[in-house]
């Protein structure tokens, strides 16, 4: 390999500037790749999506990938994160504005089934569906946290409205919420095997009659 000091070759001279080295790393809009990197991870899942997909992809080398993002991994985590704040939020949001467990999981179904089909964008949940198959230990526990940690979220509402006396005494939380998240999880799946947005509320309908009453 010929240094640019001996040669003055390595880069082509421009204007008024000096020249941009054959190695520099060519500019490219961060949001943008990050973005399509969430969508492919999204469609694929993180065990069969590789780093040529990436670059791919996000039209970028691998040197720029590494630069910008870190490791595959650690593109992933970030890709998650903003995910959750772009895609997969509508769920702490209902928890938190509605007035009553029931009804807050009543709008989480109905936006689910309406985010889960969106039209031009990967079905379903990216945070549910990105561990299948997947052999890197702390991305599939990284993401069962998160999935349990929703859970977790839904039953502290229910305990909360059981000692408000707004649910029975005798309310079980923890299975409620427990049936709350395994419709999500199956809605997600139904998306992606392609459910229709309407089939989808039907679901939640049902789901809702099994919420106790005072």
């Amino acid at each position: 390999m010929v240094s640019g000091e001996k040669s003055g070759q390595a880069g082509v001279s421009t204007r008024g500037g000096t020249a941009r080295g054959r190695g520099r790393p060519r500019s490219f809009d961060r949001a943008t790749a990050l973005e399509k990197a969430l969508m492919a991870f999204w469609e694929h899942g993180y065990e069969a999506t590789s780093v040529s997909d990436l670059t791919r992809v996000m039209e970028i080398g691998a040197p720029s990938l590494y630069a910008a993002f870190g490791d595959k991994r650690s593109l992933f985590e970030e890709v998650v994160q903003e995910y959750g704040v772009r895609y997969g939020s509508f769920g702490g949001r209902a928890l938190a504005e509605e007035p009553t467990a029931r009804a807050g999981v009543e709008r989480m179904l109905r936006e689910a089934a309406f985010e889960y089909t969106v039209p031009g964008r990967p079905h379903g949940c990216l945070v549910i569906h990105a561990a299948t198959n997947c052999s890197t230990a702390e991305v599939e526990e990284s993401l069962r946290e998160r999935r349990n940690g929703n859970i977790a979220a839904i039953e502290d509402r229910i305990g909360a409205d059981v000692a408000a006396g707004v649910l029975p005494p005798d309310t079980d939380a923890a299975a409620l919420a427990r049936h709350a998240g395994a419709m999500i999880q199956g809605m997600s799946q139904q998306a992606r095997d392609g459910a229709s947005r309407a089939e989808l509320e039907a679901l939640a309908e049902i789901a809702l009659a099994v919420w106790p009453r005072v």
